[in-house]
């Protein structure tokens, strides 16, 4: 994969914690990425899918938990991990009128995963979360397809691109172009290193809004850009690995401090904005092919949360920046464009100017 520069290399810093070696939620180990991105004249969409680790999860189920904070949104899959507390599919990322494609393609995977281990499927919980792309994309051509799904499965690794890819190559942020974004966090617990990452499919808020480090950024960017005020509307999925042992209910508390990231950035979740985030846990794995009646798992205390807490909000604002500055300029349907953020900002050298 070709480097591309993130926020850091323009000099923005977010937060205190130390991050991780790829700075991306990867960096929970055994997790990846793939993307399959769909570029044609009518259509500027694709297929991000999380697969959250080596093994079959369907037999090896994780802890989750999810949050809504404005349901103007079409996930599927949130409320089976409500009730039961877990997570057993890969999570898929497309725009909203491929759901139900996307749905049947993960269903399709997991039924073959599955069969390998001489397991029947008689019920799957698929994860599949959207963002609406119709600004750039036209989105009822509905263009994500099996085939699609799996090239993205079959080509997930840990260093992964961000920006106008897989299911964010449509995705605008702040009026700008958004996408695909990810940061992670390292923190120390009992002398052993842990790991909080972050994935974003960033589709939400205004131009006017935008805060980079607390900074307003209105009055320093390019005014030679035409961009009319609009409506709050759109959307943010944030996707939030750890391997700290937590329970669902912890999970469930990490997952609203991601709010706290999209606010430092501006946001502010407007009527038609859905901020769905789903958090996962690598640090317990329930066995489903074990006879034992009584599981034995770990759980951090409770007093112990504020540093996830602070991670997760560190990341979640980092990687909606990460998802913009790594994202090119998409010309979409009927001309239809969204500029990148950098080449909106007024850039000194190679830095962002921010004072």
């Amino acid at each position: 994969m070709t480097k591309q520069n993130r926020i850091e290399d323009y000099g923005v810093k977010i937060g205190e914690l130390p991050k991780g070696k790829l700075n991306k939620i990867t960096d929970v180990r055994g997790l990846k990425v793939g993307h399959c991105t769909i570029d044609t004249e009518e259509s500027k969409t694709g297929v991000t899918v999380i697969l959250p680790m080596k093994e079959n999860i369907f037999t090896n189920k994780l802890i989750a938990a999810s949050y809504v904070l404005n349901g103007f949104g079409k996930t599927l899959g949130l409320v089976q991990i409500d009730e039961l507390g877990s997570l057993e599919s890969v999570i898929a990322l497309t725009n909203t009128l491929n759901v139900g494609l996307v749905h049947d393609a993960v269903v399709d995977y997991m039924i073959k995963e599955c069969k390998k281990e001489n397991v029947e499927v008689e019920s799957i919980n698929p994860v599949v979360c959207e963002c609406n792309d119709s600004y750039l994309n036209n989105i009822q051509l509905r263009a994500v397809k099996k085939e699609h799904v799996y090239k993205a499965i079959e080509e997930a690794t840990a260093d992964f691109a961000e920006g106008d890819v897989g299911a964010g190559k449509g995705m605008s942020c702040h009026q700008l172009k958004g996408g695909i974004g990810s940061a992670s966090r390292i923190i120390k617990l009992e002398g052993q290193d842990y790991t909080v990452g972050v994935l974003v499919l960033s589709n939400h808020g205004l131009l006017k809004d935008l805060c980079i480090n607390g900074v307003h950024i209105d009055d320093r960017v390019s005014k030679e850009k035409d961009i009319k005020p609009q409506e709050d509307k759109g959307s943010v999925i944030s996707i939030i690995a750890t391997d700290i042992p937590l329970s669902s209910r912890q999970l469930r508390r990490v997952c609203k401090r991601a709010g706290v990231g999209l606010a430092r950035l501006g946001s502010f979740m407007g009527h038609g904005s859905g901020e769905i985030m789903i958090a996962f846990s690598t640090g317990n794995v329930l066995k489903s092919y074990l006879d034992n009646e009584i599981t034995d798992i770990k759980i951090l205390k409770e007093d112990k949360l504020n540093v996830v807490f602070r991670a997760v909000a560190e990341c979640e604002e980092e990687a909606v920046l990460n998802s913009m500055i790594t994202s090119g300029k998409v010309i979409g349907v009927k001309g239809k464009t969204r500029e990148t953020l950098r080449d909106y900002m007024k850039l000194k050298g190679e830095q962002i100017a921010l004072k």
